[in-house]
């Protein structure tokens, strides 16, 4: 069978897919990626005549995949499989569109090999677990209105058992990513924590009896390979984007010992403000660790704690972010504004507590109140979204759908492209607090991209870049923000 993975545009590697493809090569199947923003998916399909056209919907971008996918099967007799974070919460998209064949809920690498081994014997069973299938009447395939929906199987526990993600999917695609110094790589999946603005509360849900919730691949597997990514590609600095990669201690010790050894090379994760200790900053530091994300979110206790269920002190950020510089380690920090029950004030209180941090880069993101998540369904109740699902921007720099009186919405919005600057430089503030009131403009925006780039390069991921290298870079990621 071929299949053909349909992926608007490359911000970074994309390792779900290349594991789905690892996955379905292993089973004897051919896989193709194209991307839309650097080619024209309809002659790539008509060309190839793929059997399954599939595609990773997040939230906010469902309609433009939906609506690509009419476009391809005008030229290509395919099955249309969706699968990711929408089609996973919200599996009843099945029903908004005909040309939906199937959605997959949950984890896609044993649910997408069994259907294209179905379809390949020719007979597809409507009981494959994980998919929500349409039934097809007839033999002009003509679209039913019966709906099968079958459970998830138990989600994956040995997770030594998949294959090596396929990179070459993308990287023969996008030249950027490929020739870039800094690469991607996850060592597991799952989370244990429930903060109510994440999808992971819904996960457990889904796979309540059927799993555990964190898992990971064994040290060696991962530093075998970083190692293989490094013989076949440019590489100079590692980014594990792992929600917490410092939770198992037994794990962490084996990979501090054996990573300075095998690999060698500066890397960044993401720590977990609670779990951060003196002993663990040294030890990340020895093991090579450069720079760390933490979330803050916000500096009001009560929307930290009661309502984002983030269970730390304000007290527990400062020191966190103490220790780790003390280290020698550089902090990102995320945060979060414009959230429900906040203020634009509420917002300088972050800006504030990030200046008191002292990060290498703060980074703030306007709250997108995604449904099915704790958080999403709290602001629905309260009357907070000034729009639906359908109206929730594909990214969180531009606008938020929450209800603000006019001049505060806009002013908060203002204030996600200023927030990182005027954290470095907090003697900034009563000039910030007067640009907040001018209309958004594109001054904000660049200046926004420009610190950002800046900082990112210099004290997060620095690496040798060619002028050329750093100019792609800089073009391919201003264009997908």
């Amino acid at each position: 069978m071929r299949i053909l993975f349909v992926l608007k545009q490359s911000d970074y590697e994309p390792i779900g897919l290349m594991q789905l493809a690892a996955v379905l090569q292993q089973g004897g199947h051919e896989v193709r990626l194209t991307v839309v923003a650097t080619e024209d998916p309809v002659q790539v399909a008509r060309a190839w005549q793929p059997d399954i056209l599939a595609y990773s919907v997040w939230t906010g971008g469902q309609r433009y995949y939906m609506a690509l996918n009419r476009r391809l099967r005008e030229h290509v007799n395919a099955f249309s499989a969706f699968g990711g974070p929408h089609a996973t919460f919200f599996p009843e998209m099945i029903e908004e569109d005909s040309l939906i064949d199937g959605v997959c809920v949950g984890e896609g690498e044993g649910a997408l090999l069994d259907l294209a081994n179905a379809l390949q014997s020719g007979a597809l069973r409507y009981d494959l677990p994980n998919w929500h299938f349409r039934v097809r009447d007839g033999a002009d395939g003509a679209a039913g209105h019966e709906i099968v929906r079958n459970l998830v199987r138990p989600a994956i526990l040995d997770m030594n058992a998949l294959p090596m993600p396929d990179r070459a999917l993308i990287y023969d695609q996008d030249p950027v990513l490929r020739t870039s110094p800094i690469k991607h790589f996850i060592t597991g999946r799952g989370c244990p924590y429930d903060c109510s603005y994440c999808f992971n509360h819904a996960w457990a849900d889904i796979y309540h009896d059927v799993g555990r919730r964190v898992r990971r691949r064994s040290v060696d597997l991962v530093l075998d390979e970083i190692a293989q990514v490094r013989e076949r590609w440019p590489l100079g600095f590692v980014v594990f984007l792992d929600d917490t990669f410092t939770l198992q201690k037994p794990w962490l010790a084996e990979f501090a010992e054996k990573y300075p050894q095998r690999i060698g090379l500066p890397f960044f994760c993401n720590v977990r403000v609670n779990l951060v200790t003196a002993a663990l900053a040294r030890q990340l530091a020895g093991a090579g660790c450069f720079s760390v994300g933490i979330g803050i979110e916000t500096a009001d206790d009560w929307l930290r704690n009661e309502i984002l269920k983030r269970n730390m002190s304000r007290e527990q950020i400062v020191v966190a972010c103490q220790t780790l510089r003390a280290a020698g380690i550089g902090v990102l920090t995320t945060n979060m504004i414009g959230l429900p029950g906040g203020s634009l004030e509420l917002d300088i209180e972050t800006l504030k507590l990030n200046a008191e941090c002292r990060p290498a880069f703060a980074n703030a993101f306007l709250f997108q109140p995604y449904p099915r998540t704790e958080l999403g369904e709290y602001a629905a109740r309260l009357g907070l979204l000034d729009g639906d699902i359908n109206t929730i921007d594909t990214s969180a720099w531009n606008h938020t759908i929450l209800k603000f009186p006019p001049a505060e919405k806009r002013q908060i919005e203002n204030l996600q492209k200023l927030f990182a600057v005027t954290v470095e430089f907090p003697w900034l503030l009563p000039f910030t607090r007067r640009l907040l009131k001018l209309p958004p403009n594109p001054l904000f925006w660049l200046m926004h991209k420009l610190w950002k780039g800046y900082t990112i390069q210099q004290r997060i991921h620095p690496v040798k870049w060619t002028w050329r290298e750093y100019v792609a870079m800089v073009r391919k990621f201003v264009k997908l923000e």
